[in-house]
């Protein structure tokens, strides 16, 4: 699992019918202090977040298919969290 920042949605007309009831988001992964760490991608959104929360991201497709209940899913970043606080370790 990887922490990232919401940056904004993904529209699109024509898409996987497994995504259709799903929003799907624009993310910035980011270390524990909010810094960019890593290019942007795509993640399908299942804990309600939106632009600008700090989430975290399971990127394995079998614990997806799990979650999601769809041995055929082809979704590969998922939120599953939204972040309220992260400590740094010191």
């Amino acid at each position: 699992m990887i922490l990232a920042k919401v940056l904004g949605n993904v529209v699109s007309s024509v898409k996987h019918p497994s995504l259709n009831s799903y929003a799907v988001f624009s993310v910035q992964p980011v270390d524990e202090h909010g810094r960019a760490h890593g290019d942007t991608f795509l993640a399908v959104d299942h804990a309600q977040s939106g632009p600008g929360d700090t989430v975290v991201i399971l990127r394995e497709g079998n614990g997806i298919r799990q979650i999601l209940g769809d041995s055929k899913s082809p979704i590969r970043c998922l939120i599953v969290g939204v972040v309220d606080h992260v400590e740094p370790a010191v």
